[in-house]
Order: C-alpha cells, then structure tokens, then sequence
C-alpha cells in the first residue's frame, strides 16, 4: 500500500491550456517555469519567461524567452520561442528565433527553422532544417535559407568528435 493508500500505477493525463508571464512583482525576467519528471500535459502552453521541461509535453509550446528539454524531457508537437536547449527528445517543428543548442544526449526529430544551430557530436538529428538569419519567428517574420550554413556547422560539429 503506498504512502497515499492508493496502489493503482495508472498515469494521468492532464489537458489543459497553460499560460505564465512574468512581471517584477513575481520575479520578472529571471523567473523559470519547470515541468518536473514524471508529469505529462496535453495541450497548448505559452510562457513569457525561461521553461524547463523534465516531463513530457503533447502539444504547442510558445515562448517569449528560452526553452529547455532536460535529458528525460519529451516535448511532440511545435515550438515558438527565443532560444532552445535539447538534451532530451523532440518530435515536431521547432521555430527558433535566435540560437539552437542541441546536446550530445538528443533526439530531435522533424523540421527546424533557426538563426543559429549548435550541434554536440553524439546528437541525433532527423528531419530538415532552414537557417535563415533573421527569422524573427515569434513575430510572424520569413528569412531565407542558407543550406551552406546549415552544412558548415553540422560539419564543425561532428568534425569535434
């Protein structure tokens, strides 16, 4: 019998529409949203501020700051957001509107557009990218597609190894 009296494993899955924003009387800029291990959500989030995602996520993340998929992290759908750290699983689109860093431990499957990636050997990359340099994706803007860079720093990252 477990500490609660419930002994039934089964896992919940909640849906649910999430939004933060940050302001100074909350701690401002400097304040991180975190999914923790072992939770699920199912639905859309949007954060003004840093989110951290250890617990797995089925739907649409937008984020005015940065997004960061910890190593048991699963995120499948698409994300909107600054800037991105993967060192978990993703599966969807990423639009990346300054910096990609995706980690040696990774998995990231689908499209991604950004300004600027950074891949760690190790990484495991399937889909197709579009490095633009000015993507401005969270305020609906295009750029356009530089295969040469997209090639130069996949090279610089496995040539690392």
């Amino acid at each position: 019998m477990s500490m609660f009296g419930n002994t039934n494993k089964k896992k919940e899955i909640v849906t649910a529409t999430v939004s933060s924003s940050a302001n100074p009387s909350n701690g401002g800029s400097n304040s991180l949203n975190s999914l923790v291990y072992g939770t699920q959500i199912e639905g859309n989030i949007h954060s003004e501020s840093d989110i951290r995602i250890d617990g797995a996520i089925k739907g649409n993340l937008t984020c005015n700051a940065k997004v960061i998929i910890g190593p048991s992290g699963l995120i499948e759908g698409e994300i909107f957001c600054k800037n991105a750290l993967i060192e978990g699983r993703f599966e969807g689109i990423l639009n990346i509107e300054e910096v990609l860093h995706i980690k040696e431990k990774a998995r990231v499957v689908g499209e991604i557009k950004a300004s600027k990636l950074i891949v760690q050997p190790g990484a495991v990359i399937n889909g197709s990218f579009d490095m633009s340099p000015d993507t401005s994706i969270l305020n609906g803007g295009n750029g356009t597609t530089s295969t040469k860079e997209t090639l130069k720093y996949i090279e610089s990252a496995t040539e690392a190894k």
